[in-house]
């Protein structure tokens, strides 16, 4: 050996500083026992092994326990405005309703919930300057490039509109889309463009709103469900439908004549629908008029020709008789307003008799 294992005490451990053991035998320490070492880890894994007592009882009641925990883990609820989505080691497999549900615990499978009732809303053409984040007054800032659209009729109007929407199918909004506000921005207005572009700029501006909406709302959905993104447009609505704002005063204008000229129009449809109705009515009377003179004519001459004929005959059965009260009854007639004198032709010569028929008239009228 070498002298410098000769000065360690010949001992491979060595000898501590000061010449002692540190057991007070002159010899260096004790290498460790590795022997005792593994007995040792073996007894400690026996006792939370099954058959080995009292210990391993109590390991195998805490696995149980931890076992139901962990059973226990897979029930989770879904909100009435909400709607679950199973992912089994990060892939969807299904949707769940609202209630109570159950799953297999992590780390195989895990659930999201995200909310289907909200309504979401998205404004294209325009922000909020809160939304903007320059300020809390609720102003509006224009976005020319979004709310400027060519028309069906060539010119340009400036249009703002909202769209509203909810998630139909929460698996297919999670995961087969990865940006849902950004591609309803783009359906919206690639839709509301073919709608525009598809119509007059005065329908547009005035009656025609309604119809471009539900028009732009179903060409919208048709695009996202061939996206199958799990999004409902609920409604799409206008906010503002100007013609550009440099030329929005010529317009007015143009609006205002129009507005004159409809006006017009009313009062002239107004004064006719009263004055024909009366000429009808005025027309109406006089040929009822005609037609009751045009009656009583012919019927008077009906009956004159009744009673001809009814004086004929009597006349052809009896005409001296006939002749005779012909005679008296003309006579009446014709005598019945004149003041008379009747003298006697035979009362003899040289005398008149005279009967003061219209004196005594008056005495009895004066009577």
């Amino acid at each position: 050996m070498s002298d410098d294992f000769q000065q360690r005490g010949g001992s491979p451990w060595g000898t501590p500083p000061g010449g002692g053991g540190g057991n007070g035998s002159g010899r260096g320490p004790t290498p460790p026992d590795v022997d005792k070492i593994i007995r040792e880890f073996q007894e400690k894994i026996k006792r939370f092994l099954p058959g080995s007592g009292s210990g391993g009882k109590q390991a195998i009641l805490v696995l149980i326990i931890l076992g139901f925990v962990w059973l226990a883990s897979g029930l989770y609820r879904v909100l009435p405005d909400e709607q679950g989505v199973v992912l089994r080691f990060g892939k969807f497999v299904k949707t769940t309703q609202p209630g109570l549900n159950y799953h297999i615990p992590f780390p195989v499978e895990s659930v999201l919930t995200p909310k289907v009732t909200k309504v979401n809303r998205i404004d294209i053409g325009f922000r909020s300057e809160r939304d903007s984040g320059f300020s809390s007054s609720g102003g509006v800032a224009d976005v020319p490039q979004e709310s400027l659209m060519l028309t069906g009729d060539e010119n340009i109007v400036n249009i703002d509109f909202s769209v509203f929407w909810v998630i139909k199918d929460a698996g297919n909004f999670l995961f087969k889309i990865q940006d849902p506000e950004g591609t309803v921005k783009a359906a919206a207005e690639t839709a509301m463009r073919e709608v525009i572009a598809r119509s007059d700029i005065q329908p547009i501006l005035t009656e025609g709103r309604s119809i471009i909406e539900t028009d732009t709302q179903e060409i919208i959905q048709k695009i996202l469900d061939e996206y199958t993104s799990g999004i409902q447009i609920t409604q799409v609505q206008t906010q503002k439908a100007d013609p550009p704002d440099q030329v929005i005063d010529a317009f007015r204008d143009v609006q205002a004549a129009r507005a004159d000229m409809e006006r017009s129009k009313n009062e002239a449809e107004a004064y006719a629908n009263d004055v024909i109705p009366r000429a009808r009515g005025e027309a109406a009377k006089i040929l009822q008029a005609a037609e009751a003179y045009k009656k009583e004519v012919v019927a008077k001459a009906e009956g004159e020709a009744s009673r001809f004929l009814a004086i004929y005959n009597e006349y052809k059965k009896a005409k001296s008789v006939t002749q005779e009260r012909m005679y008296l009854e003309t006579m009446e007639k014709v005598l019945a307003d004149i003041d008379k004198v009747i003298i006697e032709k035979n009362a003899g010569s040289g005398v008149v008799p005279y009967l003061p028929l219209p004196e005594l008239q008056k005495k009895k009228a004066t009577n």
